[in-house]
């Protein structure tokens, strides 16, 4: 948590609505969280968060790990003797790196995770990375980012991540048009997209991460790219110091963004539109139907968004127009602009945004507009359960797949679920 008394700030956005911007008391998971679902995806490689016991805590609980199955992650601890200065914590991690390898040969590629313990004493873990692979490397690519939750929100852990990766992909100099698709997806959205770019002739496409370390893709002024999340700030400026093009584009939630996510692509290769249109009609179709059922559950409830995981403005975009639910506030921790202009355009004219947050405020406003459902952290769910309202935990959305088409329905379970919990408590 961070104080500080600067006072609520009402902005003009774009849309000509009015944003508040507020600094504060936050409520935040930190970047650590973002290893749970990376370390499921990029399938080679390890997590070595360098941090405390706190660390290695959260992030078990948080993954919430089968015993039948070794993880890709772990924590050096940084203990009393390293802290005291009595231990030379280089030297150490450097034993720790050296016994995890010996124990783990499947490892191609292992990030060196700083944390709030680890940078508050000035640990240069990427200055240990460097030294690292050059001991492992071939073998082996050691790299880092930080994961601290010193003023970062915990899906930032994501884009530090995948920026640590940009500086590592190969340089395409063709002049062969290219799709990069940037952010981490569930392996079977990925085979979706990926059947629906072969459909519309979009290609090549990559995805980042890629599953294996060893397939990270090239990179060039020829590479077009899809952002598949909208927290990905620091990976997208990386890209585009490497050349790539950014594709506007609403982000593939519902069936109205994920046409408009994959209209993005197909207007770039100069698909025909009525190619578009038969190649992606059954699965809009499939789409629309599934969300009839949750449709009639969740229209006309109220719904309001506590800054978390940067997902609230696609999220309401999705609640608003494809289940008419309403939108008493959207809170985000970071508004890009450019980024979100696709999505900032497809809200109602009279929602209330937020940037930021102080908490004690936004509980206040939160009560008085006694919204059906509210989306928040961990931290604020269970007082807000405690006092009789319904909260939807904004990291599960995270750790579902909900894009594409087929996910649709899916999304708006995750919103009809606890209202139907709620019901059923009130028997």
């Amino acid at each position: 948590m961070s104080a500080d008394p600067a006072p609520t700030q009402p902005l003009i956005d774009a849309r000509g609505g009015g944003v508040i911007r507020e600094r504060g008391q936050r409520e935040v998971f930190c970047g650590l969280t973002g290893i749970v679902w990376l370390h499921r995806k990029i399938q080679d490689a390890f997590f070595l968060v360098v941090g405390s016991r706190t660390c290695a805590h959260l992030i078990q609980s948080a993954a919430g790990v089968m015993i039948f199955a070794e993880p890709r992650f772990a924590t050096a601890i940084i203990g009393e003797r390293d802290l005291a200065g009595l231990a030379d914590l280089n030297d150490e991690l450097d034993r720790e790196v050296d016994r995890l390898l010996a124990r783990r040969p499947d490892i191609r590629m292992l990030f060196l995770v700083g944390s709030c313990p680890s940078e508050v004493i000035k640990l240069d873990l990427s200055r240990a990375a460097e030294r690292l692979s050059e001991r492992f490397m071939p073998e082996v690519r050691v790299l880092n980012y930080s994961g601290s939750g010193i003023e970062t929100t915990f899906t930032q852990g994501e884009d530090a991540c995948l920026a640590a990766l940009v500086p590592e992909l190969s340089r395409d100099d063709s002049d062969q048009a290219s799709l990069l698709v940037v952010g981490a997806l569930a392996d079977i959205v990925e085979d979706q997209f990926r059947h629906l770019f072969d459909e519309l002739g979009i290609g090549p496409v990559a995805f980042l991460p890629p599953t294996s370390s060893r397939d990270l893709p090239a990179v060039g002024p020829s590479t077009r790219y899809l952002l598949a999340q909208p927290f990905l700030t620091d990976t997208a400026r990386a890209l585009e110091e490497r050349g790539a093009l950014r594709l506007d584009a609403p982000f593939p939630l519902g069936e109205e963004g994920t046409t408009g996510w994959l209209k993005a692509a197909a207007d770039a290769w100069g698909v025909d539109p009525g190619r578009f249109d038969a190649r992606t009609r059954q699965a809009r179709q499939r789409a629309r139907r599934a969300l009839e059922r949750h449709k009639q559950e969740l229209a006309g409830k109220r719904v309001f968004f506590f800054p978390d995981s940067q997902l609230e403005v696609p999220l309401a975009r999705f609640l608003a127009r494809e289940l008419d639910m309403r939108l008493t506030e959207v809170g985000t921790p970071y508004l890009h602009r450019e980024h979100l202009a696709a999505e900032l355009a497809l809200l109602p004219d009279d929602v209330q945004l937020s940037e930021g947050q102080h908490v004690e405020r936004q509980i206040d406003r939160c009560r008085a507009a006694a919204p059906d459902v509210v989306v928040c952290g961990l931290g604020l769910a269970n007082p807000f359960e405690a006092e009789g309202i319904t909260t939807k935990w904004s990291i599960e959305l995270l750790f579902t797949p909900v894009q594409g088409y087929e996910q649709a329905a899916d999304c708006a379970e995750l919103f009809a679920r606890p209202l139907r919990r709620r019901e059923a408590l009130a028997i």
